[in-house]
C-alpha cells in the first residue's frame, strides 16, 4: 500500500517560536490525516525534521511504499545525497540537531521511505496545506517545549 506524507516546518525567527505541519494519506484507501504541533522556541531545520520524524512515528505497520515529500533540502538531502550514512559512521557527532537525526534514523531503517523534495510556496496544494498548519500552529497560545533546543547543557549543537 502506498502512503504518502507531505510535511513542512515553519519559525517565526530563527530561533524562535516554531511548528511543523503533516498531510498524510493513503490513497487507495481513501484516507487522509493532518497533524501540527508548535513551540515556543525552536528552529526551522528542527521543525522540518520533526515533521517527518513525527509522521513515520504515526504508521501502524511495515510494509507499506512511503514517499515523503518536503519543501527542505536539509532533509531531502540528508537522505538523497547519503549525507546520513556518513553522520551514522561518526555517532551524529559535529552534525546539527543530532537528537533529531539519532530518533529518526531507525524510523527510516524500519519503514524505507522514498523522499522527493519540492518547490516550497510555489502553490503546490499539499505543501501550502502543510505551510499553514505549521505557521498556525507556531501561533498558538500553548506551546510544547523544544527540550534538547532549549537545554543549555547538550553539546553545544543547537542547529539551524
Amino acid at each position: 500500500m502506498k502512503i504518502e506524507i507531505y510535511t513542512d516546518g515553519a519559525c517565526s525567527g530563527n530561533p524562535g517560536k516554531g511548528g511543523y505541519g503533516i498531510l498524510m494519506r493513503v490513497p487507495e484507501k481513501h484516507y487522509e490525516k493532518t497533524f501540527s504541533q508548535g513551540f515556543r522556541k525552536t528552529t526551522n531545520n528542527r521543525m522540518e525534521l520533526l515533521a517527518v520524524i513525527t509522521a513515520l512515528e504515526n504508521i501502524r505497520s511495515e510494509g507499506h511504499d512511503i514517499h515523503i515529500y518536503t519543501d527542505s533540502k536539509y532533509v531531502a538531502d540528508a537522505i538523497n545525497q547519503k549525507w546520513l550514512y556518513g553522520w551514522v559512521k561518526k555517532g551524529f557527532t559535529k552534525v546539527k540537531n543530532p537528537d533529531l537525526w539519532k530518533r529518526f534514523y531507525p524510523l527510516f531503517v524500519k519503514y524505507k521511505p522514498h523522499f522527493h523534495w519540492i518547490k516550497g510556496h510555489n502553490g503546490h496544494p499539499e505543501n501550502e496545506c502543510c505551510d499553514r498548519l505549521a505557521v498556525a500552529a507556531s501561533k498558538c497560545d500553548l506551546l510544547s517545549i523544544d527540550t534538547y533546543f532549549e537545554n543549555p547543557d547538550h553539546d553545544g549543537l543547537f542547529g539551524s
